[in-house]
């Protein structure tokens, strides 16, 4: 019984240890995540948010370039057409190697601007993937609920 007992007592220990680890990964990646948004939407910085990328770079946006130079021609594009271009985060969420954002982005001061989710997938804590769908925020909703 005691046996029984110590072995379940290491059991539990074991699996609480790796939930606590898997959740300091997912903030960790979170972070990761939001300061690699801000350097590429907000600061327009492709040295400072070439920093969080991996070894690669997948562009799932079929209107994007793939690999670490289209993220640079992406982030050039945004300099040259929209340099008052900011977005803010509203929510954020991680599981695993994945962190979803609920963007609110405005690309011209005063418009309504779109709403966006973004899907990253990290490595060792380094954005390897990315995918996102992007909505405008219309003039009038069918329901009162808002997009964010």
């Amino acid at each position: 019984m005691k046996k029984t007992l110590a072995m379940l007592v290491v059991g539990l220990s074991l699996i609480n240890n790796t939930f606590a680890l898997t959740i300091k990964q997912e903030d960790s990646n979170k972070q990761n995540v939001l300061e690699f948004y801000d350097k590429v939407v907000n600061q327009k910085d492709f040295d400072a948010a070439s920093a969080y990328l991996g070894s690669r770079y997948t562009q799932h946006n079929p209107n994007a370039a793939d690999g670490p130079e289209g993220l640079k021609g992406f982030i050039q594009f945004l300099r040259d057409t929209y340099p008052d271009a900011h977005s803010e985060i509203k929510r954020v969420f991680a599981e695993g190697d994945y962190v979803i954002l609920h963007v609110h982005s405005i690309k011209v001061p005063g418009t309504r601007g779109q709403a966006i989710f973004d899907l990253f997938k990290l490595e060792n804590g380094k954005i390897v993937e990315h995918w996102d769908a992007v909505q405008d925020v219309p003039e009038k909703s069918m329901n009162s609920n808002g997009m964010f």
